[in-house]
């Protein structure tokens, strides 16, 4: 698969249509996969965390996750075609499993987030089987670890933010029993409905940092991400930063 690597940290040159076509094709192939949605406070993360930036350069699938990333593309060959966002491919794969007969794990969020976030994904896709739910506030490991492999799960999403949940997914990889493990952030909080996503135009014109930063002012640590991100390339491209 073509990527790019920006500032160290790999990024794949697909679209949406081809990251659902790579997942399936995970699936239906033997052995536990890695997805990983890469955003701007990814990449400025993994310059001083060394092991989470080998978990995300060793993933199957890295897509672009934000409109930094999309933007900076542009420096290093053909732009990236699209933005393949946590929360919409989470959607899609969800889609995906109902089509196929598959089953999701959902773990991670606030004790009830993702039991909500579960029972809207069940109406919207008839036939979607959910294996199991847990919240993301929990001290044994290995307890988890067991009710997930246990639930015959194809696709598990863990939504521990970055990098936490990188990182127990590659840690669990190979004890989870699943196809597809991927880390999707704040997914939960929209799909439960507790968190309302962006206006269409504002994704579209890359604005839906703006969105979270109004609706939570607590976002502004990982919006400021951004600007540094983006300087880090700057100084990447004039030589400064090896």
């Amino acid at each position: 698969m073509e990527s790019i690597t920006l500032l160290g940290v790999r990024i794949d040159r697909i679209t949406m249509a081809g990251a659902l076509e790579a997942i399936e094709g995970f699936i239906e192939s033997q052995g536990p996969h890695m997805v990983v949605t890469a955003d701007a406070s990814s990449v400025v993360i993994a310059q001083k965390d060394r092991e989470f930036r080998r978990i995300v350069n060793e993933a199957d699938l890295v897509t672009p996750d934000s409109a930094g990333i999309l933007l900076v593309s542009k420096c290093y060959g053909p732009p990236l075609p699209e933005k393949v966002s946590g929360v919409d491919l989470a959607v899609e794969v969800a889609a995906l499993a109902a089509k196929k007969g598959l089953s999701l794990f959902l773990l991670g969020a606030a004790p009830g987030v993702a039991e909500d976030a579960a029972q809207n994904l069940r109406q919207r896709f008839e036939g979607l089987k959910i294996a199991g739910t847990h919240h993301g506030y929990f001290t044994d490991d290995e307890e988890v670890v067991r009710r997930v492999s246990e639930s015959g799960a194809s696709v598990l999403f863990v939504a521990m933010g970055i990098p936490k949940q990188e990182k127990w997914i590659a840690r669990y990889l190979d004890r989870l029993g699943v196809r597809v493990a991927m880390g999707v952030g704040g997914t939960f909080d929209v799909l439960s409905g507790r968190v309302s996503r962006a206006p269409e135009w504002m994704r579209s014109h890359g604005l839906e940092w703006l969105h979270r930063l109004v609706m939570n002012p607590r976002k502004i640590g990982k919006v400021l991400t951004l600007p540094r991100f983006l300087w880090m390339v700057f100084l990447e491209r004039l030589g400064f930063r090896r």
